[in-house]
This record gives C-alpha cells, structure tokens and sequence, in this order.
C-alpha cells in the first residue's frame, strides 16, 4: 500500500491551530464557542443562532508544517490499522477509501489529541448502495472490526432514488443531503423521528463536522447518528441527512463510540477528496 502519504499528511496536521481557535475550548473560555461547545457534548437542547454560527465555523482551522512534533509512533499505528483493516473491509467503492478514512483519523488525532477522547471510528463508504453493508465501527487501540459490515442510510438529498448509491453531497442546511467529511462525536440522547408517517423514538448521537466547508453545518442542521426503522440489515431507507442504522444496533453501538469518537464518512467524490482539509492532509502525494 502507498503510505508514504500518511506520513507527509502527518506532518502538515501535526502543528494544527497555531492560528485559529480550537473547536472546543477551555473552561476559562466564554461566549458562543463554549456555549456551543457545551450544548454539543450535553444532549438534546436546541443551538442558537451564536451557537451554529460558532460551530459552523469550528472546522475552520489553519495548518502549520512544522515537523518538529509529528510522532512516528502514529505513523506506525496508520500503518498497523491499514493492514489489519485492510482484509475485513470489502468490498470498497475506492482503492483507498480506507486508507483515506485512517489517514484522516490520524491525521486528526495528532493536531487533536485532548479531543479523540474513544478509540472508536465509524467508517461508512457511501461510495457503495444502500442496499449493501457499508459501514463498520473500528476499535483504533486494539484494531479490531467492533462491528460491521452493516446498512446505513444517506440523506434524500443524496439520491432521486429511494435505494441506491447516492450522487450529490451537501453542507447546506435544508439540503436533505448527507455530508461528507470527518466529524467529532458528541453525547448521546432520546432520538424522535417520522417514517412513513408514523412517529418513533430511538437514541440519537450528536455529530460536530471538522471538514471546512464540507460537514461544518452538521451540528446546525441537526445532522446526527441514530438508529431508524427503514434500516434493516438488508438495505436502508433515506434520512434527512443523518448516517442511521439499525435501532438495536445504534442502541448498542452508539453509547460506545459518543463523546469523542470519529466518525467518517466517504464517497469517491474527486472535488471533495481534493479539497476536505483532513483528506489533502491524510493523501499528500509521494
């Protein structure tokens, strides 16, 4: 496998936020950051308009590429991960769509390491249908698969479509579509949704996009992971967005993986893959 990437992608994260404002700041912070801050990782109250316009802007962040601090330990954990994931994880709607998705959660975890706070990352290749398994959980420490593979929804802004592989990516609110990119878990609380016209409840996890200009509006959308009756483990059914499973399963895999889990979500979409600011870091050329 190429990974040389991973190495120079590493060393551009590794000096992340010497400029600009990290997304989840100190206790001895005020004002909407914190308080956004704080509302993502308690629960289910409703953001204001200071509180999305500071989690809109979280993933806004400027990279140095000072190599002073790059940890070849975690060079060594990308490698370690590709190669144990690599056989489990098939089929794949792109060669490195693995190799894409560990690089970034590395690449993460190095500029971040006080906010990867769960070994845990839910990997879903939206490049596949929705009538295939295209999702799995990793356990990052102990590199292995915790589930998967399994059905997940995308937005129906996604796709024309009811089943099949979706097409079109958004971070607009109002979209329906699903978000590309990679996301920070947050806490986990009463989900209430409505499918076929019928209310129902299940348990929801919140999800704060790090990928500038790609998933920055997730939070604000209400774009989260929750469990959800059109998913069965043969095919999935569209959500307003939000990347749902199976209600037993996200009963059983969402409090795991919440505050301080990642999240990524793939497609082998080229303009994103060019320009998602963890990608370009984890796909730096050789």
């Amino acid at each position: 496998m190429r990974l040389n990437y991973l190495h120079n992608g590493l060393i551009a994260a590794t000096a992340l936020l010497v400029v600009g404002s990290r997304f989840i700041p100190g206790a001895n912070e005020s004002g909407p950051v914190l308080r956004a801050a704080v509302s993502f990782m308690a629960g289910p109250s409703v953001p204001t308009n200071a509180d999305r316009i500071a989690t809109s802007n979280a993933g806004d962040v400027s990279a140095s590429t000072d190599p002073a601090d790059l940890s070849s330990s975690a060079v060594a954990s990308a490698k370690a991960a590709i190669a144990a994931f690599g056989d489990a994880v098939r089929p794949l709607s792109h060669p490195r769509a693995l190799e894409i998705a560990i690089g970034s959660y590395f690449a993460f975890k190095t500029a971040h390491p006080d906010e990867v706070k769960k070994p845990y990352l839910y990997f879903v290749d939206y490049g596949l249908p929705s009538t295939k398994p295209r999702g799995y959980v990793f356990d990052m420490s102990t590199l292995q698969v915790v589930d998967g593979p399994f059905t997940v929804a995308h937005g129906r802004g996604s796709s024309t479509s009811q089943f099949g592989v979706p097409s079109r990516f958004s971070n607009a609110s109002g979209s329906q579509a699903s978000s590309l990119g990679l996301y920070v878990t947050g806490a986990t609380y009463s989900f209430t949704g409505n499918s076929g016209g019928r209310s129902y409840n299940s348990i929801g996890m919140r999800l704060l996009g790090m990928s500038s200009g790609y998933n920055s509006n997730a939070f604000a959308r209400g774009v989260v992971a929750h469990g959800a009756p059109y998913v069965t483990s043969t095919k999935a059914g569209r959500s307003e967005g939000c990347p749902a499973m199976e209600q037993q399963r996200a009963q059983r895999l969402l409090p795991k993986i919440a505050n301080g889990g990642l999240v990524f979500l793939f497609a082998p979409d080229a303009k994103w893959m060019s320009k998602d600011p963890w990608v370009t870091r984890a796909t730096t050329a050789d």
